[in-house]
């Protein structure tokens, strides 16, 4: 009986073969997606665990500074009083204009490093000597060599791939040359075995932290968020998908409707044919499914670079730019298609198991008992009001994403009853039988146009407050740039004593010379970078401040007060007039909070006096120049010819700007491209639902037909009819892309990133989308409309003939 009741359900895709391929392209552009987006999160984490393995990060615990650098003097004190700890240095080295990051270790007694051993057995081993004795040994990625080339200042390279990427790793004595900090080091590792009997390291250094490695701060944490929201775009992206699933699987159950009955009346079992068809549905889906995985390797091959430019620039991650194929996300591919499907089947299997044997004597009572617009509606607005519930009872980054999904779900099961609506207000307002008629079928086709027209609401809504959102950061970031990077030139010194030289010979030459000089800190809310500032009035006139004292400038200067950014304020709960901590012995009033865009971590101004005070030895290697703009590209030559400096030494206001605003666009380039691929798939949904209504369209346009208008008339109203929803369904994502794009700015950005943006409105964006939307709904609407403009006449005098 099997084999009689497969060749039955296969027949009917071998007469709807475009239904098939819009059912298997449903599924495959839902799966990929969601495959990519899950392929470049894998490769991320897969990165983040290997550059752990590869440097021994995260197994032992550390001791750190919270005033900034613990001295050499207590690294020594704690060895000679029997502690197995060790050294560690790190810092940003800039190299040309790319900045890398820089670990020295003592190799002696760090626990064993990949890099180090590949060194010691490789085809040309080399002894700890040769690595340890002048002028030392650095390791970095072969992708680095050219870069490192082109100083021959630095020590011999060896190439590996035992080191995560943009980072250099060398003897603790070497790095204290290139990173400016002798005597200085970051962290101490404290190794597990330790001899008996040591006195407790709160009596030999109480100034210091211990840190467990689940209490630290890793670049996994920091770039969740960034990850969760691609996760959030996949998932849109498959939700957009599995409605064109969901329609094409209705379509085909009903038009399967006398088949079923006949089935049945063979003596079928219904239980037995329900089973047939999932296991029909399930393969359909394995074979979109995989489709789908294919496409979704080549999509995140093409994204992931520049998720890794993103990664490495926005938060220091260390990532990789290719993609590896991985059973976790091709089997949760594969599952995510099978199941989407079955989902989106499983309102058609269930009327198809609740069907009477003798009640199908058409197309309409299929339809039967599906639920109405009106109660729709009333699940979109639970949905709405669940989700505002949650982020009114709950807070963070989880809080903001469920107060998402429940605007977006609910709006869209709002979506066919507020159609409905004007389009019966519409049809009230109409004069002429003509206008009247097409008012009420636009209304009676909506229940099969609704998923697409869902999917489209969707995809315009996310357009239209993700572009908002990338907009108002746009421009906020460059008037934000406009302020913070005043100083017309920007130049590096190769050391504190050139550095000191170079300030010295700008005083009688320029306008000012504004030491940058900072430390990095540990905080409650994790890295701190402390910057000491001179009294100037750039920053006074200049500086942007989003909350501030009386005399906020002036209390700084005097040493009485700090500034932090946006960042720490937020994430510590520290305004103006709260205390910050920097140090055991040293806590500042917050006298103002300044806007900090695209820094992941925290940051306090202090006087340069009391940093001096409370942080000798910092360094001092960098500098802004305030100068005549008609005059800084002559003072930048002299620069570099009086002190032999290399020409990416000095920098331009306008080259740090265009690297920033370049780091910007890539940040935004993914969620760019899955707004554009979520608004194509919305496009082809609207054409599938068109092409699948076809055949449900004959008895409704045959006696219009009859009644005096021509086929070209019909066409023509075909293609009206598609615009008209389209453009009713954009209008109304408007406001929900507008209340998305606030949700986005004033809560998740807030939540994930540290900072709020201010919203700015973008008009002719909007016409664009408009226009893109109606271009999309007139060519998804053209294919129906010339098969109807060729329609032959005995088609449509064969409808009244029809049991419909």
């Amino acid at each position: 009986m099997i084999a009689p009741v497969v060749q039955a359900l296969a027949s009917h895709w071998r007469r709807h073969e475009v239904q098939l391929a819009t059912l298997l392209i449903g599924i495959a552009l839902a799966t990929a997606l969601w495959s990519a987006v899950q392929a470049i999160n894998a490769e991320a984490r897969a990165s983040y665990a290997r550059a752990d393995a590869q440097l021994s990060v995260g197994q032992f615990d550390e001791l750190h500074a919270p005033g900034g650098f613990i001295p050499l003097e207590l690294y020594v004190k704690l060895r000679r009083a029997g502690w197995q700890v060790v050294a560690v240095l790190e810092g940003p080295f800039r190299v040309d204009d790319r900045t890398l990051r820089v670990i020295g270790v003592d190799l002696l007694s760090y626990p064993a490093l990949p890099a180090i051993s590949e060194a010691r057995t490789g085809p040309e081993p080399l002894g700890l000597t040769e690595i340890l004795t002048a002028p030392g040994r650095i390791f970095a990625r072969p992708d680095l060599a050219p870069l490192l080339a082109n100083h021959p200042e630095l020590p011999p390279l060896i190439e590996t791939t035992a080191v995560p990427p943009d980072l250099i790793l060398t003897d603790i004595g070497v790095a204290e040359k290139l990173l400016s900090k002798r005597g200085q080091i970051s962290r101490l590792v404290i190794l597990p075995d330790q001899p008996a009997g040591l006195p407790p390291l709160a009596d030999l250094a109480p100034e210091l932290e211990r840190v467990r490695p689940s209490e630290a701060v890793d670049t996994a944490q920091l770039a969740n968020s960034f990850h969760l929201n691609l996760s959030a775009f996949g998932l849109l992206a498959f939700a957009v998908g599995l409605f064109i699933v969901h329609g094409t699987v209705g379509l085909a159950m009903a038009q399967r409707r006398g088949m079923f009955r006949t089935l049945r009346a063979l003596g079928v079992p219904l239980a037995l044919l329900i089973r047939m068809v999932l296991c029909e549905l399930t393969a359909i889906a394995l074979v979109g499914g995989f489709l789908g995985l294919v496409l979704g390797y080549f999509l995140a091959g093409a994204l992931l670079p520049d998720v890794a430019a993103t990664l490495r620039g926005l938060y220091g991650a260390p990532m990789e730019g290719h993609v590896v194929l991985r059973p976790l996300w091709v089997g949760a591919g594969l599952a995510m298609a099978v199941g989407g499907t079955l989902l989106a089947s499983g309102q058609s299997m269930w009327r198809l198991s609740k069907l009477p044997l003798l009640d199908a004597p058409g197309l309409q009572a299929w339809r039967t008992g599906m639920t109405s617009p009106l109660r729709t509606a009333k699940y979109g607005g639970a949905l709405i009001a669940t989700g505002t519930a949650t982020l009114m009872l709950g807070d963070g980054l989880a809080a903001g994403f469920v107060m998402l999904a429940g605007l977006l779900v609910g709006a869209a099961l709002l979506l066919p009853a507020l159609l409905a609506l004007f389009l019966t207000g519409f049809e009230r307002r109409a004069n002429g039988p003509v206008a009247q008629w097409v008012w009420a079928d636009m209304r009676a086709q909506l229940p099969g146009l609704s998923l697409a027209l869902m999917a489209l609401l969707l995809a315009l809504a996310t357009n239209i407050g993700v572009g908002t959102m990338v907009s108002s950061f746009r421009l906020t970031f460059i008037g934000w740039l406009d302020q913070r990077l005043t100083s017309e030139l920007y130049l590096t010194a190769r050391d504190d004593q050139q550095g000191a030289e170079i300030a010295e010979w700008l005083r009688p030459r320029s306008d000012a010379v504004l030491p940058i000089r900072r430390v990095e800190l540990r905080h409650e809310t994790g890295p701190l970078f402390l910057y000491g500032i001179v009294d100037d009035p750039t920053y006074r006139q200049n500086w942007p401040l989003i909350a501030s004292a009386p005399d906020v400038w002036d209390r700084v200067a005097a040493g009485e007060a700090v500034l932090i950014n946006e960042q720490l304020a937020r994430r510590a709960n520290l305004w103006t007039g709260d205390r910050l901590t920097i140090a055991p012995d040293w806590s500042l009033e917050i006298a103002g909070v300044y806007s900090d865009y695209g820094n992941p971590t925290g940051q306090a101004l202090v006087a340069m006096q009391q940093f001096d005070l409370h942080v000798p030895g910092a360094p001092n290697r960098r500098f802004g120049i305030r100068t005549d703009p008609a005059k800084a590209t002559e003072l930048a030559q002299a620069l570099r010819d009086r002190f032999d400096l290399p020409p990416q030494a000095v920098i331009h206001q306008a080259a740090i700007k265009a690297q920033s605003l370049e780091i910007f666009e890539n940040t935004f380039v993914v969620t760019s491209a899955l707004n554009i691929l979520t608004l194509g798939i919305s496009g082809f949904a609207i054409l599938t639902s068109l092409l699948t209504l076809w055949t449900q369209r004959l008895p409704q346009v045959a006696p219009v037909w009859a009644l005096g208008l021509t086929r070209a008339q019909l066409a023509r109203l075909e293609l009206l009819r598609s615009v008209l929803l389209a453009a009713l369904t954009a209008c109304l994502a408007l406001p929900l892309g507008l209340i998305l794009a606030w949700i986005l700015l004033a809560i998740i950005n807030v939540e994930a990133f540290g900072w709020r943006l201010p919203m700015h409105l973008f008009p002719f964006d909007w016409v664009v989308l408009l226009a893109l939307t109606l271009l999309a709904a007139a060519v998804a609407a053209a294919i129906p409309a010339l098969r109807l403009n060729r329609l032959p006449p005995s088609d449509l005098l064969r409808v009244f003939a029809n049991e419909r």
